[in-house]
């Protein structure tokens, strides 16, 4: 195995990045080259990032580490603590356990912490690298840090309303019907063209500004720069669409929604608080899910947060996420 460090992604190669990460078990847009270039264009431009490349005896790439530094020497994955919900070394399927051996000699012969969030419990960071750390004489910890609540769709939106608990199922429809006899002329409206994401971006953008103060801080003009291009860019590789409800007054709703195998993941939202009494983000979230059925997808995907009204949909299973840190020797150092 050989083990080399770029200064930058654009270095590893856009296509071999995407080859890479078709090849992976982890294949969320979180971890794509377009998500990872665009976070390192908006949030690290001015850091230090340091890409480890694990190729194999042949010289084929098998996995990928973007890393940058958060403090000096202290190291943290390209996608940040803030936008991504699923980040872990990109690695194809089966080679886990070679990567990480070779990229852990690496960290054991110098200094520094790697210190990995929002990785998947059920990752092989995760399982296999605490041991192999303590084996080359490195301290490795894996510490719980969030869940996302995940939905298995049924092979229909009845199957779907029948599994949902009586009160919770009941609540929905009571308000579903209420909003359609309020606003009859209301109609859920998705853009999933590039153009048509980058034309109406400004109407999510107002909706999330408005719906909560902590969101309008959450979304400056340097945050607001990185969605509009990754979302559009996301939506030409078909794993972003933005939704609306529209009313003729304007729209009342919005979800950024991203898709990979199967998934469907609740990204974003804002709502106009004006109309709040009558629940558009649920009436738009209960679309979301039936939308997702009709086009065949497995699950629905709730992403970070445990927030009570994602249960009341009835996801049963918690993908948990860890963070997992590890040392050299040496520690941090600022030399």
């Amino acid at each position: 195995m050989k083990v080399e460090t770029l200064d930058r992604l654009e270095a590893v190669g856009a296509a071999a990045w995407r080859d890479l990460h078709a090849a992976s078990h982890l294949r969320s847009p979180f971890l794509s080259f377009t998500w990872q270039r665009e976070w390192a264009r908006a949030f690290a431009s001015t850091r230090r990032v340091e890409v480890r490349t694990v190729k194999d005896d042949t010289g084929h790439l098998i996995a990928v580490l973007p890393l940058y530094e958060a403090e000096p020497g202290l190291l943290r994955l390209v996608g940040g603590t803030d936008v991504s919900d699923y980040l872990d070394l990109v690695v194809a399927a089966g080679r886990e356990e070679d990567a990480w051996g070779a990229l852990l000699q690496a960290l054991a012969g110098g200094t520094g912490v790697w210190d990995l969030h929002v990785v998947p419990a059920a990752s092989a960071t995760a399982t296999t690298v605490p041991a192999l750390a303590r084996a080359l004489g490195l301290t490795a910890t894996v510490t719980p840090e969030e869940r996302c609540p995940v939905l298995a769709l049924p092979r229909s939106w009845e199957h779907y309303l029948e599994r949902l608990p009586s009160k919770h199922r009941h609540e929905m429809q009571r308000k579903i019907r209420r909003f359609q006899r309020e606003l009859p002329e209301a109609r859920v409206a998705c853009a999933d063209r590039p153009a048509e994401v980058e034309t109406r971006f400004g109407d999510f953008l107002d909706l999330h500004r408005r719906s909560h103060v902590g969101k309008a801080r959450f979304m400056d003009a340097r945050m607001e720069g990185f969605f509009r291009r990754v979302i559009a860019a996301l939506a030409t590789d078909g794993m972003a669409r933005l939704w609306f409800l529209d009313t003729p007054s304007g729209p009342i709703a919005s979800f950024i929604c991203v898709e990979w195998d199967g998934t469907v993941g609740l990204y974003n939202s804002g709502f106009h608080p004006a109309s709040a009494a009558l629940s558009p983000g649920l009436v738009l979230l209960a679309h979301l899910i039936e939308d997702a059925i009709l086009r065949g997808k497995r699950t629905f995907d709730f992403l970070r947060g445990e927030e009570r009204y994602k249960y009341e949909f009835g996801p049963v299973v918690a993908e948990e996420l860890v963070t997992v840190r590890m040392e050299s020797p040496s520690g941090v150092t600022t030399a």
